[in-house]
């Protein structure tokens, strides 16, 4: 009997042991535990080695105090031009103030996801898709501003929002291909004509110096001519016969000659030949 009555006290010990024991908790650095003892805010405990009352007190959850981040994805959203988007975004953001964390908000995890795909929606359909394209870090930047200022009230600090990808239907993806397309060839007209019209300015320029100076015009067109007779062994150049002479008037055989000299002396080199064999018959 008195044996038995000890098991049995043993045994009662034990499990009180065990509930007492039950009570310690570890908690890392970065973690906080919110303790409520008989229903009522009791405050944040951790880190380390942390009591809690055994039945008269609970922990409903673990907050985290580091930098999280989630991946969101919007439904199909239309713009402020009526154009469907899909939206893919991350946003970063941490609890800062524990106790409206526990108080104020069920799930501040959860709350905030929503409250972030909720604010991308309103701010893609005060956008243009070109300003949603061209300017992500503007849009980012507006969301982040309104969903920081919604998580305010239960103690969540938005530190940025990224947009990630804008998806948008195929038809206008190969729309917006063709109109890139054809930017990129007036571009390359403008920019011919442009080379065009610097080139004939050069052009009006040069034939203004040549205006007072006839020698330098002469030589030009025999530089001309030259650069032509170097393109090929066999090239053949007509040379009009009302060329201007780029030498003296006056030459002699032996002297610098114009190309018009060159034809006279050709021509009258022919009339010698021809004079020669008409004496021989």
């Amino acid at each position: 009997m008195g044996l038995a009555l000890d098991i049995i006290i043993a045994f009662i010990v034990l499990i009180i042991a065990i509930i007492l024991l039950s009570g310690i908790k570890v908690v890392n650095e970065w973690e906080r535990l919110p303790v409520l003892v008989l229903g009522r805010f009791a405050g944040l405990k951790g880190p380390g080695i942390i009591y809690v009352p055994p039945i008269i007190g609970k922990v409903p959850m673990r907050i985290s105090t580091r930098l999280q981040a989630i991946s969101f994805r919007t439904e199909q959203s239309l713009t402020k031009d009526n154009v469907p988007v899909i939206v893919d975004a991350v946003m970063y953001y941490q609890p800062v103030d524990l106790e409206k964390v526990v108080l104020k908000v069920e799930d501040y995890n959860v709350a905030t996801r929503l409250a972030a795909e909720t604010t991308l929606r309103e701010v893609i359909g005060q956008t243009m898709l070109d300003e949603l394209l061209a300017e992500r870090d503007k849009v980012a930047a507006l969301a982040r501003n309104i969903i920081d200022s919604k998580t305010e009230t239960w103690g969540v600090k938005v530190t940025s929002v990224e947009i990630r990808n804008v998806e948008i239907p195929p038809d206008l993806v190969q729309a917006m291909s063709r109109q890139a397309q054809a930017e990129r060839e007036r571009r390359a007209r403008v920019t011919l004509a442009q080379a065009e019209y610097e080139a004939a300015q050069k052009m009006v320029e040069a034939a203004n110096l040549y205006v007072n100076n006839d020698r330098a015009f002469m030589l030009r067109w025999m530089n001309m001519i030259y650069e032509l007779g170097m393109e090929g062994k066999n090239m053949l150049v007509f040379i009009p016969a009302n060329l201007p002479i780029a030498g003296p008037p006056t030459s002699g055989p032996m002297s610098p000659v114009g190309l018009m000299g060159v034809k006279d002396l050709v021509v009258s080199e022919e009339k010698k030949q021809e004079g020669q064999q008409g004496q021989g018959k």
